[in-house]
């Protein structure tokens, strides 16, 4: 998995884990949720702010949000 597709499976995946929606993960993060969307969809080139910005808004580490995963099953496209 690239780094971008690791970012948008943990996204989801901590997103789902915690039961929010990306409407309120993106208010909680100050973005649209549009936005979130298409970073869990792979379509964003997310700067590291972004990626801040989300990983504080679920309560996690940046790091948590980049961790890979590497089981092909799980892959994004």
């Amino acid at each position: 998995m690239t780094a971008r597709q690791n970012f948008a499976y943990n996204l989801r995946s901590l997103r789902s884990t915690k039961g929010i929606s990306q409407e309120r993960l993106a208010d909680l993060a100050e973005l649209h949720r549009t936005y979130v969307s298409s970073v869990e969809r792979c379509e964003r080139n997310i700067s590291i702010d972004n990626m801040e910005k989300l990983a504080a808004a679920l309560g996690v580490d940046i790091r948590d949000l980049l961790q890979p995963n590497d089981n092909p099953s799980d892959r994004i496209r």
